[in-house]
């Protein structure tokens, strides 16, 4: 293992503007795979995943379900304010990232579509926490006048079909503010396909809260300090994952939430737990995983945590590599783009 400091620079690279995919493949297992075992690249069709795994094998899935949980409203003072949740406290509350010109103080109002109005209550930098006054519950508020939260660099209104896309077909508890976007390549017929050759799926829960998208601001990556997720993992899935490694099979993350969440379930003494708990586990190159043996993913943002991870994962080198192939390659990125296989580097 390398004992070099790795720094926020570290993590840029140029990405033509072109290759944001602002919309998904016509189909979900139309997308591309990179298979990225060390030196070794193979661009592959994602449908050709079940080829790439072996009965025996686990695949661990985050069911989250993406709420609409972006709503514009006006400041009384006038001014537009675009609301995104980060998490439901209570019926009537909830903590929000608020964008605005001039932000309101503590004590201000902003008034809601359908005749809702927000009064602030508290603020602890990006996040505000509101006081929801409405004729229903916040979470059924959400989900009658709310819009589907589309990540910031897909520069297009929302429109109904990202209700579908953004949004696995798995997903079946609500929370996330931004979908696990690795599982948006599955479809039913390829998770059938997998069954079939012997390849077991588990489930997990990670709400993805809108600090996903907090940027990294210091050079000196010890200073950054991740937002708090809530997850879940239950019994099943640990039976699971020990069912797979008695078996000699691999335990395969689907998405860097996934693996975050498994991670962070694993006890003092290296056993892995059920647990249902928060994490604000931030992952860059010299961590040591201790569960999780290859990971699916998307292709991340320059200087993102999640850049990070991934090169801890494959190897820093590695993943620059790959990089750089992908994007001679005219791969797809970010939450509608295409996807990577990756082997522990580790």
């Amino acid at each position: 293992m390398s004992d070099r400091i790795y720094h926020l620079s570290d993590f840029d690279f140029e990405l033509p503007p072109e290759l944001v995919a602002l919309r998904p493949a016509k189909e979900r297992s139309a997308s591309r795979l990179l298979h990225i075992d060390g030196a070794r690249l193979d661009d592959l069709q994602f449908g050709a995943l079940p080829a790439l795994l072996n009965a025996g094998d686990v695949l661990v899935f985050n069911d989250t379900r993406v709420v609409n949980s972006r709503v514009f409203g006006n400041k009384r003072t006038g001014g537009r304010v675009e609301l995104m949740l980060e998490r439901i406290v209570a019926p009537d509350e909830a903590w929000m990232q608020l964008r605005a010109s001039h932000p309101p103080k503590v004590g201000a109002h902003v008034d809601l579509p359908g005749g809702a109005t927000a009064a602030v209550l508290a603020r602890e930098g990006r996040f505000f926490h509101l006081r929801i006054a409405a004729d229903m519950p916040f979470d059924a508020y959400l989900d009658r006048y709310g819009e589907v939260p589309l990540p910031p660099y897909i520069a297009r209104p929302a429109d109904a079909a990202d209700r579908e896309r953004y949004q696995t077909v798995y997903a079946r508890d609500p929370g996330a503010v931004a979908a696990p976007t690795a599982g948006l390549h599955f479809d039913l017929p390829l998770l059938a396909r997998l069954e079939a050759k012997g390849v077991a799926l588990a489930y997990l829960t990670l709400h993805v809260g809108a600090g996903t998208f907090q940027p990294v601001d210091s050079e000196d990556l010890t200073q950054h300090r991740m937002h708090r997720e809530r997850f879940s993992v239950p019994a099943a899935t640990v039976a699971a994952i020990e069912r797979a490694r008695v078996a000699g099979g691999k335990v395969v993350a689907v998405g860097t939430t996934s693996l975050r969440a498994l991670e962070s379930s694993v006890t003092q003494d290296g056993r892995l737990e059920p647990e249902a708990t928060e994490t604000a586990l931030f992952i860059t190159p010299g961590y040591r995983f201790r569960v999780v043996d290859r990971l699916l993913t998307n292709f991340h943002l320059p200087h993102s945590t999640l850049l990070m991870l991934v090169s801890a994962f494959a190897g820093y080198d590695t993943i620059r590599a790959a990089y750089a192939h992908a994007i001679r390659e005219r791969y797809r990125f970010f939450s509608y783009g295409d996807a990577m296989l990756l082997e522990r580097g580790c």
